[in-house]
Parts: C-alpha cells; sequence; structure tokens
C-alpha cells in the first residue's frame, strides 16, 4: 500500500493518460471487432433454402436479396408456395431515378426495392465531388431496402421478388415543391388484386414515408401481411487506424418499449436472432455517422425480427400487422424509412429512441448534456473548433475547485521534494524506514499524498464521454476549424495539434514533483512523445480539447505553484 501511496503521489497525472491509452486499446478492439479480416469467399453451387418457398426464385448474392430474404416465423398459411402469376421466369430490372435536395437513390422495378442511396450533403471525402453512398453495391457488398407482401390462403401478392411498372423512370422534388411521390404499381387481372407501393419524399428530409396499398377489386376478400426489411453484408476492412479515421460499431439495432435501444452484431443477428411482436419499435442497421431504419406506423403489434443468410448476408426487418381486405375495398401498410446522417435532433422526431444510434457508451448521460451544450456554443460561434475551445475552457471553470485542491497539493508535495531526498539519502536501500519516515513527513506538515487523486478521477469520465462524444459526432464530420485543419473528425494532416499537444505535457510535466525513483522519472518522461505518437492519428478534434485543456491545466497548475512557494517564503522569513 505504501508503495502504491508513494507512486500516485508523484505520478498523478499518470491517472489520465492511463485512460488515455486504454480508451485507445478499446478503441482498436472494436475496431477489429466491426472490421474484421475480409475472408475469400468461396463459390458454391448450392441452392440456398427459402423461408416462403417462392418456386424459382433466382439466387443473386451480393445484388438484390434472394429467396432467402423473406419473412421469418410465418403462420402456416402464408408458408405455401406462391403461385407463378406473380413472377416471370427472367423478371425485368430496370432502375427509377428519384433525386431530392438531399437524397440520390436509385428503386428497382424488381421488388420496388431500394438498390442505392447517396447523401447529396455529405461529400465521400473532403472536397470530393463524390457523394458519400449508404445504400447500394459497392467494394464487394451490398446493402438495400426491400418490401412485399405474403398473400394468406395460397392467394397472390407481390414479394419482393415480383415486377413493378412506374410510369416514369425519373423523379425529381421540382423547385417550390415541398413533396414528391414516387408509384410503383403491380396488378394480376386475373383476379383483380393490384398493389401500389408508393414512396413519398419531402424537402429538407431523411426521412421517406413508404405504403404498400393494396386494392382487392375480386369478389372476396383478401389477406395478407406486408413486411419490410434491410439487407446488408458486413463492411469490408479497409484501411487501418493510422489513417486517422474513427471507427465505432458497425451492426444491426433495434428498439422496444420494455427494453429500450439495444445493439446486435452480425453474429448475434446469425446465431441470436430477435423474433418478437411489440408496438411502437423500429429496427435499423447502424453504422459510423449514419443510420438506416424501418419504423413501422401500425398500432397493433408488429414483428420485428432479424436472420442471417447464405453469403455473410443479414436482415433486420419488420412484418406488419395482417391486412384484412374486403372485396371492393382498399388496404394500406405504413411505414417510415430514415435513411441519413445520426442528426439527433431530426431523429428524435421520427421515432422514440431513434435518436440513441448516435452512440455515446455507457457514458451518455453525461456524453449528451456536452454535445447539447457543444451544439449551442456552435449556433453562437458558427465554428466548431472554436465551440471545441469555449467548451474546454467552461468544463475547465466547472472543475475549477477539484483542480485547484489536486495542484495545491503537488505544490505542496514539490516544496517537500529537497527533504524527501534528504529522507533518501539518509536511508539508502531501506525502503521500510524510508517509507515510514515520508509518512510520518506528510503527517507532521499535513499533507496528504492522495489529496490530489480524487479531483483527477472524478474528471476521467467527463474526458471519456467527451471523447465519445466527438468521435460520434456526425456534424464534425468534414467540419473545418482554421487554416490547415478542415476537417475535425479525422487526423491533423500536418500533425502540428499532435506535436502541440506533447509539448504542452512536457511543460506540464515541470510543474509537477520529479519522482524520486529513476524508472519511474524515466517513464514519465518518455509519456510526453509516447501520447505524441498516439494522438498524432487520433481526431484533429479530440486533439484540440486535450492541447487547450492542457494549456488552461499549465496557467491554472502555475498560477498556484507560484502561491505555494509565495506562501512558503513569507512562512520562512517569519
Amino acid at each position: 500500500m505504501d508503495k502504491f501511496i508513494r507512486i500516485l503521489k508523484h505520478n498523478r497525472s499518470i491517472i489520465l493518460y492511463i485512460a488515455l491509452a486504454l480508451i485507445s486499446i478499446n478503441l482498436y478492439d472494436a475496431w477489429k471487432k466491426d472490421y474484421p479480416p475480409v475472408a475469400q469467399q468461396i463459390a458454391t453451387t448450392e441452392k440456398p433454402t427459402t423461408a416462403t418457398a417462392i418456386p424459382d426464385a433466382p439466387a443473386t448474392p451480393l445484388k438484390t436479396s434472394s429467396t432467402e430474404a423473406a419473412l421469418p416465423a410465418l403462420p402456416a398459411a402464408a408458408t405455401t408456395p406462391l403461385k407463378h402469376t406473380q413472377l416471370t421466369d427472367k423478371p425485368i430490372t430496370k432502375s427509377i431515378h428519384v433525386k431530392t435536395d438531399v437524397l440520390d437513390l436509385n428503386i428497382s422495378t424488381t421488388g420496388g426495392t431500394i438498390t442505392s442511396v447517396y447523401l447529396n450533403a455529405y461529400p465521400i471525402s473532403l472536397g470530393a465531388d463524390e457523394k458519400y453512398q449508404l445504400l447500394g453495391t459497392k467494394h464487394q457488398t451490398s446493402f438495400t431496402l426491400q418490401s412485399g407482401i405474403i398473400a394468406k390462403n395460397q392467394q397472390t401478392a407481390p414479394t419482393h421478388l415480383a415486377t413493378f411498372d412506374s410510369s416514369q423512370m425519373d423523379y425529381r422534388l421540382a423547385e417550390g415543391k415541398d413533396k414528391l411521390v414516387v408509384d410503383l404499381v403491380w396488378q394480376n387481372q386475373s383476379i383483380g388484386i393490384h398493389v401500389i407501393k408508393r414512396y413519398t419524399f419531402s424537402r429538407g428530409s431523411y426521412s421517406i414515408k413508404f405504403e404498400q396499398i393494396v386494392n382487392n377489386d375480386s369478389d372476396q376478400a383478401w389477406q395478407g401481411w406486408a413486411y419490410q426489411q434491410l439487407e446488408r453484408t458486413p463492411p469490408l476492412a479497409s484501411g487501418s487506424m493510422l489513417d486517422g479515421t474513427a471507427y465505432t460499431f458497425t451492426g444491426g439495432a433495434y428498439y422496444k418499449p420494455d427494453t429500450k435501444y439495444q445493439k446486435i452484431n452480425f453474429d448475434e443477428i446469425k446465431n441470436e436472432p430477435i423474433n418478437f411482436e411489440v408496438q411502437h419499435g423500429w429496427v435499423a442497421f447502424i453504422q459510423h455517422y449514419f443510420v438506416s431504419a424501418i419504423i413501422p406506423e401500425a398500432t397493433e403489434n408488429t414483428l420485428l425480427f432479424s436472420k442471417g443468410l447464405a453469403d455473410e448476408r443479414y436482415l433486420m426487418g419488420v412484418r406488419l400487422p395482417v391486412l384484412n381486405v374486403e372485396s371492393g375495398q382498399t388496404g394500406v401498410a405504413k411505414t417510415t424509412i430514415y435513411i441519413g446522417p445520426k442528426l439527433q435532433d431530426h431523429l428524435e422526431k421520427v421515432a422514440p429512441g431513434l435518436e440513441l444510434t448516435v452512440d455515446y457508451g455507457w457514458l451518455s448521460v453525461i456524453a449528451q448534456p456536452l454535445f447539447w451544450l457543444l451544439s449551442k456554443i456552435h449556433s453562437f460561434v458558427g465554428n466548431w473548433g472554436f465551440a471545441i475551445i469555449i467548451l474546454t475552457l467552461m468544463l475547465k471553470g466547472l472543475f475549477f475547485k477539484l483542480s485547484e485542491m489536486s495542484y495545491r497539493s503537488m505544490a505542496n508535495l514539490r516544496l517537500m521534494t529537497p527533504r524527501i531526498q534528504a529522507l533518501k539519502d539518509r536511508y539508502g536501500d531501506d525502503r521500510q524506514r524510508m517509507n515510514q519516515a515520508m509518512m510520518e513527513l506528510y503527517k507532521t506538515e499535513k499533507i496528504n499524498p492522495l489529496g490530489g487523486c480524487l479531483p483527477m478521477l472524478v474528471q476521467i469520465p467527463v474526458f471519456i464521454a467527451l471523447y465519445w462524444m466527438l468521435m460520434e459526432t456526425v456534424e464534425l464530420r468534414q467540419a473545418p476549424f482554421i487554416l490547415w485543419i478542415q476537417d475535425l473528425s479525422v487526423k491533423d494532416p500536418l500533425f502540428i495539434l499532435p506535436l502541440l499537444m506533447g509539448a504542452s505535457m512536457f511543460f506540464q510535466q515541470k510543474l509537477n514533483p520529479a519522482p524520486p525513483d529513476p524508472i519511474q522519472a524515466k517513464m514519465m518522461q518518455m509519456l510526453p512523445i509516447i501520447f505524441t505518437g498516439l494522438f498524432a492519428f487520433f481526431p484533429a478534434g479530440l486533439v484540440l480539447y486535450w492541447f487547450v485543456n492542457n494549456i488552461a491545466s499549465i496557467a491554472q497548475q502555475w498560477y498556484i505553484t507560484r502561491q505555494i512557494e509565495n506562501e512558503s517564503k513569507l512562512t520562512t522569513k517569519k
């Protein structure tokens, strides 16, 4: 215990450095899980099993989904083979292009599947003309949004493999218009059933209203279930942490009122699939900065499900309550689709708990208020870099008294350094007698050797929460600061900020009492170099926070140390 106290009293700032190291290790660990090495795909001739027994359906991995992507756990009446009249042997697939002010997407006439989505306001990289692609087939991966209807009692309905028609192949949100409606139509004249898939886009919104409208012109009642599902493959491992890009969780997510927001990785989707009915729930796939979600609008129970398919494909989907459509009537199944950035003020208006996809981890209770405060500051200063600086100084002011306790303790220990060195010279290698003498010295001088540790420990959760907040906030993606820093979400391209941060750590060490142990002293001297290398690949926004925090700490510690030294001189003169 004495040895532990002796180490802590000379190395309080190492507590924060260790916390930083642990964060980095955890981040790298998460990165490896979310971006595992890509296994070579092995060709197979085995026909995939089907959940709804759609006959002769094409198996096309990494393209619009095959028959496996159908609903799990359907009632027995819905699992009978569907009639061939709903599908052609070789469906003709065309692509409908839709463009709004914020979205640029393609919808396939096969199933009305959304096959690609580009986000107009988010370039793939700083200064690039190419927009970020959230859904689509790229780099040997696939991500689509499918929908369909399963009919009851061998009646006919269009699944996500049926062929639809559209009155036009290009839709644009016109100037001065706030809504854009895209209809795709499927019909079976022989039985008098036709279905409209209607996408309604709104200006400035990443939310899409989606309806599957069943018109029953037959002479008998019709029943069926509408479903919608996101199908994707895991992202490929690309690049490394050395490129300065922050990686966070990629996988499934769902929400239900009793258990609230839950994440589910790809292995869990396959091995521990969800399958339960809820009201006011939703499913999604989430990734760094962006989310794709399906939110049912049904007031009755809706089935939320996940499923692992062949060829490393995974589903997160919903099955809506049964539609009962009498002869001559119309039935409508409604959902809201959100495909876009994790903008918290938008998400919380779309569905309960959807804002939780902005995942700040176990310290969300601290990170959420920090983001709220940061965004308020930004609304005044208009620059996220300056907002981070102001937030850092405000946090420093909030913890001023705690920091003062720590710095006063370190200043008092600094004054004791010559006397501690004298004890070391007196007792030599007799550690036991030296420790006893030091404890007596602390007791006589009324110094608590651990007095500066608690303030440091209190601040660690705030730092970790701020770390995740800065990493996960899409508003900081490609946000410029000044001069050479044009993107606060990636590493400093010139490594100037990390070098300044390392220099600030070095000067801050000089204000602390030197450890009497030579090994500890050498370790402390190496820390600024080690953390400069570590921070060189951290997002510039986080490095900016730590640098400003160090500068404020140096100013505060220098002032308090001088105060203590002046008080000591006055006491000595008396």
